[in-house]
């Protein structure tokens, strides 16, 4: 498989970001409701806004994809109305930034569940740097700091990783990724050993 975007690989990862930037921006008042529970429960959630980067990549598994895919979802948001202004653009840079480490550091050669959870503790990573840079953590006694870190990693995990690793294998096994990327019988052996089949 060629490595190189091609204008189909980024206008499949635009319309993936589109769709993903209407789910940021439902889940933004979603979020709100939540964070009302307070001991930064809202931070398990938190990481459905890193979902664009893995699911982008697992079907396209390019390099740049992640990072494009985030940037243009938090971009759509903004358009959308998104509550966080352009600072949205900066998140979904340093986000898109950490899944895209996570997949280098693999050569953008596995798309096994272990390396997808760790693409989602790198895009945590890159929230709360700009959480610090915006004030929006520092201030906070450390046991809530530690509460707010743990459950957002806990979250992303979940979501950004193992939700979004499992929605592309049930796409992969209807067919509706051949399209975009045809699946060799490899792919098939790698997705089995996650599952344990």
């Amino acid at each position: 498989m060629k490595k190189k975007l091609t204008l189909v690989d980024i206008l499949i990862t635009i319309v993936i970001a589109f769709i993903f930037s209407v789910i940021y921006r439902i889940w933004g008042p979603l979020y709100n409701v939540i964070s009302v529970v307070g001991l930064q429960v809202d931070q398990l959630v938190y990481g459905m806004w890193f979902m664009a980067a893995t699911v982008a990549f697992l079907i396209i598994r390019k390099p740049g994809v992640a990072l494009l895919a985030e940037v243009a979802a938090a971009q759509g948001e903004f358009l959308f109305g998104g509550s966080w202004g352009i600072s949205l653009l900066l998140y979904g840079i340093l986000q898109g930034l950490g899944c895209e480490l996570a997949f280098a550091m693999f050569r953008y050669k596995s798309y096994r569940l272990f390396v997808t959870c760790l693409a989602a503790i790198g895009a945590t990573i890159g929230s709360l740097i700009l959480d610090v840079f915006y004030g929006y953590i520092d201030t906070l006694a450390w046991w809530n700091v530690s509460l707010l870190i743990v459950n957002r990693t806990i979250g992303a995990i979940v979501i950004t990783g193992v939700f979004a690793y499992y929605v592309v294998l049930a796409l992969d096994k209807t067919g509706v990724t051949k399209i975009i990327r045809p699946l060799s019988e490899e792919d098939y052996h790698f997705s089995d050993k996650e599952t344990g089949s």
